[in-house]
């Protein structure tokens, strides 16, 4: 079903910035409608819509719900997506219902009283009960219990090593806080590195995220011990050359090809492993991702997921619409959509075992994080990208010697306490 696009005006932008590093989101430039007449039913402001499955996939959703949709396309650039959401919700404008937001805009809005509740229409405690309860109430439930977006997707920050390397070192598996270390070490050296990261100041929240709940920190507490041990870990993987430090300059663009390449041993990513398989290194003997390892030595495993999520403009005229999309999108129908479609990895857990195919190389795996982690959204504040953003660049200079992991844990609980007003 192929649509003809119109441009539309949204006026006013508010100066907000994002974090678009963690994976990639599709749409046009422009503010572009599909425009219909004025007989559709909801407007959705989507991401996808240069995906060229998109048209498949709203015929989809359309033909099941019975529902007439009109379309805008979110703009590319992360800052005028967040700039234009922003003005949308904070405006009453009631010309969009259904919006898609990330994790960063969901820590600024979901307090807001901007986004519509939805326990008791859409993500009723059966429905709900389905998704990863850390996630949906670190990323997605406001301050009064209220469930405010249907997660599109699920999409772990997932552990990747190169079988190839364990095989030449002759490290059969990574499941301690030991067994990383022992890798660190035999696979390092001659230019190759054990561990590689994006350590560009906002992206490597994600990294220093993960490795804190792996020691069993708290991200929020950085009085305790264990956020000490997890950043002094990666500063002692920076000064044995087991991880490099000039990846300070690098987002994943710049980390995944150092990865296809045979320079790091293991690392952090998100998604499926596109980049990998594009490049003829995905496989079990090649790059593949791997369960996380238990540092804490409590029998834990910690990992996170991201999503980007439906939500429901308040100022909605069309909530009754709106529901019945939301409704579609959290039911095996819409979320085996979307996986055909946009490949999104189901963020329902009974559906991705009823829907994903067993040939599915992520399968095993997302099916095992997903019972034997702790499963939580990413620690994030309001003021998401002025955090990541001091958090990273303190971080950089701990790295680079300029300032003492206990400066930096001295530094980061008064950008917690800053934040948090």
């Amino acid at each position: 079903m192929k649509k003809k696009l119109v441009s539309v005006l949204l006026a006013g932008v508010m100066a907000v910035g994002m974090l678009a590093g963690c994976g990639s989101s599709k749409g046009s430039e422009g503010e572009e409608s599909t425009g219909k007449s004025e007989d559709y039913d909801l407007t959705l402001y989507s991401i996808n819509t240069t995906d060229p499955d998109f048209d498949d996939w709203l015929k989809n959703v359309e033909d099941a719900t019975g529902l007439n949709i009109n379309v805008i396309a979110a703009p590319t650039d992360s800052d005028t997506r967040q700039q234009k959401v922003t003005t949308i919700l904070s405006t009453g404008d009631d010309s969009v219902d259904i919006i898609e937001i990330n994790d960063e805009m969901s820590a600024a809005f979901k307090n807001s009283g901007w986004l519509e509740g939805l326990n008791d229409t859409v993500m009723t405690e059966d429905v709900r009960s389905q998704f990863a309860q850390g996630y949906l109430e670190d990323m997605i439930t406001d301050k009064d219990g209220n469930i405010v977006g249907v997660p599109g997707y699920s999409g772990y920050l997932a552990f990747w090593v190169n079988q190839e390397i364990m095989d030449e070192v002759g490290i059969t598996e990574i499941d301690t806080k030991e067994d990383f270390m022992k890798y660190m070490e035999a696979a390092s050296g001659d230019g190759r590195y054990g561990y590689g990261g994006s350590w560009e100041k906002t992206y490597v929240f994600n990294e220093i995220a993960q490795f804190v709940n792996m020691f069993g920190g708290d991200y929020f507490d950085w009085t305790k011990a264990e956020n000490k041990e997890a950043i002094q870990f990666l500063k002692d993987m920076v000064d044995n050359n087991q991880t490099p430090i000039d990846q300070i300059a690098d987002k994943y663009e710049q980390m995944n090809p150092k990865a296809n390449d045979g320079k790091y041993g293991s690392f952090f990513m998100w998604g499926l492993g596109t980049d990998y398989e594009k490049a003829g290194m995905l496989g079990e003997d090649k790059i593949h991702m791997a369960m996380v390892p238990d540092f804490s030595g409590k029998g834990e495993r910690a990992i996170f997921t991201d999503s980007w999520s439906y939500v429901l403009n308040s100022a909605s005229k069309n909530k009754e619409a709106a529901i019945k999309f939301l409704q579609y999108m959290a039911d095996e129908g819409g979320m085996e959509a979307s996986y055909k479609a946009f490949d999104r990895y189901p963020a329902r857990a009974d559906v991705a075992e009823k829907v994903v195919p067993d040939t599915d190389p992520a399968k095993e795996m997302y099916s095992r994080y997903a019972s034997e982690c702790n499963v939580s959204g990413r620690p994030m504040l309001p003021q998401t990208m002025e955090f990541i953003t001091d958090m990273g660049t303190i971080f950089q200079s701990c790295m680079k010697d300029e300032i003492s992991v206990d400066e930096f844990c001295e530094k980061a609980q008064g950008l917690v306490e800053k934040y948090s007003e």
